[in-house]
């Protein structure tokens, strides 16, 4: 029994002791996890960058209070080997959007507002195609947490089953009611953007009126969530029910160093410590030389990973990805 207990140590110790701390963001850490030959490549996203930016970006709250579970009954669906929602309902062109949060720990908010957007469009067939307002969900719900210093999911789905949430583009595009107000940062040298930075990024105001020239007022505008929205169990099966059968959803998890130098292939961890909870949405599944995968879009810019799109290990609740999953059917 010692000598199984001590051959066990010996092997976690050389894991670790295998595993060096590297610099995050940088290039020893991207050259490490491309020798090491994993599942995914790694590169330079952000360029330009304070690690404090980085830090700020992971925003959302985990293991938050919860929302009831939803069991999906499976019935005869047979699921496919690879889903994604682009293809399912091309009408719905929030699907294909890629948002930035900015200098801002919203995540929790824009998870919830594009995987919102998108069942609207999903669950009228095409009808109704709206950017729900981030905005709207990272001011006005106090009860979702700290704004720009982290949120929680759940409270966020709550938020707009209760409240509602009136439409807004991103950054300067003036669509919509209430647009997003914080800029996009530059992630390279050279851009036209400002630079990355963990400074400022503080909560802008909730305000209950559209910008100058949107009609209908702020009230007439609002979405709203059925009765309850949900949490889903920790299950590949019923979380792939969900999104086959009304939409995107949203996830979250811990994220690690290396996953802000993530390129292509299926993300799972290799190596630096954690940063932080970090929302996204989930739009599909698949496999990749035979690795399960959750297809998810950040909302980093279309200049992070595979033009804002990502693939992250499926089936083993990876960085608790399977254990944050949340949702909501639209009114």
């Amino acid at each position: 029994m010692w000598r199984a207990a001590f051959l066990v140590l010996a092997a976690s110790l050389s894991v670790s002791l295998a595993r060096p701390r590297l610099p995050p963001l940088s290039s020893e850490m991207v050259n490490y996890i491309n020798k090491v030959n994993t599942t995914w490549k790694a590169g330079h996203n952000f360029h330009n960058v304070d690690y404090s930016y980085v830090k700020k970006l992971c925003g959302t709250l985990l293991k938050g209070p919860k929302l009831p579970v939803m069991v999906q009954y499976a019935g005869d669906v047979k699921l496919p080997k690879n889903f994604d929602s682009r293809e399912q309902w091309p009408n719905c062109p929030t699907i294909k959007e890629i948002r930035d949060q900015g200098s801002c720990g919203s995540c929790w908010a824009f998870g919830a507002a594009e995987a919102i957007s998108d069942r609207v469009c999903v669950h009228t067939n095409g009808k109704v195609s709206v950017e729900i307002s981030s905005q709207d969900l990272l001011t006005c719900c106090e009860s979702c947490g700290m704004g720009c210093n982290g949120g929680y999911p759940s409270a966020a789905w709550e938020f707009w089953t209760s409240e509602g949430l009136v439409s807004g583009g991103l950054y300067d595009s003036h669509v919509g009611c209430r647009p997003y107000t914080i800029p996009p940062c530059e992630h390279h040298v050279n851009g036209s953007r400002p630079p990355c930075t963990g400074e400022g990024g503080d909560t802008p105001e909730c305000v209950h009126q559209c910008e100058d020239g949107y009609t209908p007022a702020y009230k007439q505008d609002k979405h709203f969530g059925k009765s309850m929205s949900y949490t889903l169990p920790s299950d590949v099966e019923q979380i792939q029910q969900e999104i086959y059968k009304n939409g995107p959803v949203e996830g979250a998890f811990t994220v690690y160093e290396d996953f802000v130098l993530y390129k292509s292939g299926v993300y799972q961890h290799v190596s630096g410590s954690a940063v932080g909870g970090h929302a996204i949405k989930i739009l599909g599944w698949g496999e990749e030389n035979g690795v399960p995968y959750w297809l998810c879009a950040n909302s980093w810019n279309t200049d992070w990973g595979d033009n804002g799109f990502f693939k992250f290990l499926r089936g083993e609740d990876h960085c608790g990805i399977e254990s944050e999953i949340v949702a909501g059917i639209p009114k």
